[in-house]
């Protein structure tokens, strides 16, 4: 494991703990649906939009909500999913059931030579008929998801989606777990809570991927997004400076972002979480996530022929 993702994933659950010991203590944190101090307090965007929706009211709090939101994603992208989102902690009970066997990260055709064909493509962007088949440049399955969360809730007048959350079933099911020791409440829900959660993220692989209508939303945000973007240094990069084939940094993108071969990508950048994998397992140090783009020069201009 490397140290962005061990970082990552204590980041992630330091915010569980501290929401947990503000539970405990009655300190009025709330969670990460409806994180707050005193009388300060924010609701989720989604949670925010589906509640002024339901009640066919302007909320104010609700409103401000959602402002900050937007700032945030045009700032951070989806930086949330990488950092603070508890669904990835979660998500580690399938290394445990696994043994903790870690994925094996396989690049076909790693070290052979680029052909003509692959040299000229380096870094070109995706043309109108690719990018329609690339998620993140068009609406795929969590947009729909989205969508369906948003009818859903003006048809039966309460944020639907809020039931199945599994950012809100995490907290939840913390929640539960406190009660059940401190007081002996025992209820259907401490079984039936975690329950569901355990389907959307252990069973449901693809949850984050392909369902989870919030990553949407950020990445629609996101698509303004010019802070931390990952770059390449042509001069170190192996495609660029020595002619061979690596694929290294797509391989390890959960998001399925190709941020060497941009018209192979499966994601555009807007759906970048941020979390320095291909930064950290570029094998020659190529990738940077920089605060700002630098001005990068013409790709092919520097690109050897294949020794």
């Amino acid at each position: 494991m490397k140290a962005s993702e061990k970082t990552r994933l204590a980041t992630a659950s330091a915010v569980i703990v501290a929401v947990a010991i503000g539970y405990v203590v009655n300190i009025g944190s709330g969670t990460l649906s409806a994180p707050g101090i005193w009388d300060i307090s924010v609701l989720c965007p989604l949670g925010a939009l589906g509640t002024m929706i339901a009640s066919h009211t302007v909320i104010p709090r609700a409103v401000v909500s959602l402002v900050l939101a937007v700032v945030a994603f045009v700032i951070f992208g989806r930086a949330f999913c990488g950092w603070i989102c508890p669904v990835p902690v979660v998500s580690r009970l399938r290394d445990i059931l696994r043994k903790g066997k870690p994925a094996t990260i396989r690049v076909e055709g790693a070290g052979m030579p680029l052909s003509e064909d692959e040299k000229a493509r380096l870094g070109t962007p995706c043309s109108a008929t690719e990018r329609a088949g690339k998620r993140g440049c068009k609406v795929d399955t969590r947009h729909s998801v989205l969508a369906g969360a948003i009818i859903s809730t003006a048809i039966f007048g309460f944020p639907v989606f809020c039931l199945v959350c599994p950012i809100g079933l995490t907290f939840a099911s913390i929640m539960l777990i406190i009660n059940l020791f401190a007081t002996g409440d025992v209820t259907w829900s401490v079984i039936a809570i975690p329950a569901l959660l355990v389907v959307e993220v252990i069973l449901l692989r693809k949850w984050c991927y392909a369902i989870c209508p919030l990553s949407a939303l950020m990445s629609l945000g996101g698509k303004l997004n010019r802070t931390f973007v990952p770059s390449i240094d042509d001069a170190k990069c192996l495609e660029t400076s020595k002619g061979v084939k690596c694929g290294r940094c797509s391989a390890v993108c959960t998001e399925g972002i190709d941020i060497r071969h941009t018209q192979l990508s499966k994601a555009d950048l807007s759906e970048c979480i941020k979390c320095r994998a291909c930064v950290e397992h570029c094998p020659s140090k190529a990738v940077d996530m920089p605060l700002l783009p630098a001005k990068k020069e013409d790709v092919a201009a520097v690109a050897p022929q294949a020794e």
